[in-house]
């Protein structure tokens, strides 16, 4: 079977390669926020300075967004087995390298080359499912993928907070970063006898068709916006904030150059025609770079609140935000399967419900003694929206993208869903630090929640001005749509 599948021959392994390909998603993705809850572990183990853990904690992401738009694009001009598999072997050995770490230089350097390799695997996923995937099936693939974004990011500080209860405070740190190594391998086993490979390109050679000033620019762009935010976490008066009002002038060059690449019959790294002319692409990716702001941010805010303001452990800060990561897991499958049918109004449904969560939330964060049980509802909620508004929304974001165009389409939203984590995280922290200075913790964590509904608010906006646009236009097969080899 190849990488060509038609509507009629369709991979009978596809949802077992998906199963696979999820799991290391799932892994890869659960590295974002599973850190967060080991700073102590780190700075008692190894003496960390607060700089260097900062680094440790961001830098992960920061790498981790600069490569997904190339990664995914490598996945499609040379298989996406291939890449999957040199992305999963450098997430290993990057893992193994971050758990064993004798210093913090060599910490800090493991991590960042281990968001470098996460940023090459992670595209693949959305690719591997435009590739194997048709119709219906498609959205209850994604269906899935939406669940293990959502709940990747829940979960992140219930399991971090399970392995250093299991393993102490001196070394537990290690063992967050050790415990991919097994995972890592099984799957290197599975998806080499699982993936299909692809078919042998004829005709140019890759370095023919490699952007690399396109990959170059497009990574400035995003370097311009994610670094500022990094080192703002740590100092928000740092002059690094100079650099954002060049990542637009980066973002034009870009467009201008892929363009350029375009009329003259090279491949582009994006084909950045897919603005104009796939419907929902445009939007889908402002809709999960705005959404991701206010969702992703919201639970350093928790962790802040339920451990330095109620003096929870992190294991117990973790439980307490499970309802979340349930509530998401069922509503995303579910949601994969509605998708067809209702469209965006699944998205806005999914958002009022998440705006209600948030509010939820700010009404009962005050309740003395029982805040975990009181908040519990508003979670839970707010998660069951969540799942109702990420799977859909890459479905139908990616769902006019050409497939041989998945991989670096798919990089580009979750481009839009790390930059958004980034902003999220600044901006709700610095609400939650600045109340913090005039209140105590629970309004502190009531400014917060008011950014991330803000944040909501704006999505909804973007899903009404799509839902227009698509009773107005009708919408194309992506045959149709002119989109470069």
């Amino acid at each position: 079977m190849t990488a060509t599948a038609t509507n009629q021959e369709l991979d009978p392994r596809r949802w077992h390669i998906l199963a696979v390909t999820l799991v290391v998603g799932f892994m890869s993705l659960l590295d974002v926020t599973i850190v967060n809850v080991a700073i102590p572990s780190i700075q008692s183990g190894l003496g960390a300075s607060p700089q260097a853990v900062q680094w440790v904690v961001s830098g992960y992401a920061l790498t981790f967004g600069l490569v997904l738009v190339a990664g995914g694009r490598l996945g499609d001009l040379v298989g996406r087995r291939r890449m999957f598999l040199i992305g999963l072997v450098a997430f290993t050995l990057t893992s193994a390298a971050a758990g064993a770490a004798p210093n913090e230089q060599l910490l800090v350097a493991a991590r960042l080359l281990q968001g470098l390799a996460a940023g090459m695997l992670t595209p693949q996923n959305t690719g591997l499912i435009q590739q194997l995937f048709r119709g219906d099936e498609r959205g209850r693939a994604f269906g899935w993928f939406g669940t293990t974004v959502g709940v990747s990011a829940a979960t992140g500080p219930v399991l971090g907070g399970l392995l250093l209860a299991l393993f102490g405070e001196e070394n537990g740190w290690r063992v967050v970063f050790l415990v991919n190594v097994p995972i890592g391998i099984l799957a290197m086993v599975l998806a080499a006898r699982l993936i299909p490979r692809a078919e042998p390109r004829e005709g140019r050679s890759l370095w023919h068709e490699v952007d690399g000033v396109g990959a170059l620019l497009l990574g400035s762009a995003v370097l311009c916006v994610l670094f500022p935010l990094v080192r703002a976490m740590s100092n928000p008066g740092t002059l690094w904030w100079l650099l954002v009002p060049l990542a637009p002038v980066a973002a034009f060059l870009f467009f201008r150059w892929e363009s350029r690449v375009i009329a003259r019959g090279r491949s582009p790294l994006l084909d950045v025609r897919l603005v104009q002319t796939a419907p929902g692409f445009a939007t889908g990716i402002a809709l999960q770079t705005v959404y991701f702001a206010g969702f992703s941010g919201l639970w350093l805010v928790l962790a802040l609140f339920f451990q330095d303001g109620l003096g929870y452990t992190p294991l117990q800060s973790g439980f307490a935000v499970t309802p979340f990561a349930v509530g998401s897991a069922v509503s995303a499958v579910l949601a994969g399967r509605l998708v067809g049918r209702l469209g965006r109004r699944l998205t806005l449904g999914g958002l009022l419900l998440v705006g209600t969560g948030f509010v939820g939330l700010a009404l009962t964060i005050t309740v003395p003694n029982h805040t975990a049980l009181a908040t519990a509802l508003p979670l839970l909620v707010g998660g069951v929206g969540s799942g109702a508004v990420i799977s859909p929304n890459v479905t139908m974001t990616l769902g006019h993208v050409p497939p041989r165009m998945g991989g670096a389409a798919g990089g580009a939203i979750q481009t839009g869903a790390r930059v958004g984590s980034a902003i999220g995280a600044a901006v709700l922290v610095a609400a939650f630090r600045v109340a913090l200075d005039r209140a105590g913790y629970a309004d502190a964590a009531r400014a917060s929640f008011l950014c991330a509904l803000g944040f909501v608010v704006v999505a909804l906006a973007l899903s009404v001005v799509e839902l227009r646009q698509q009773r107005r236009q009708p919408a194309e097969s992506p045959e149709q749509i002119p989109v470069a080899d």
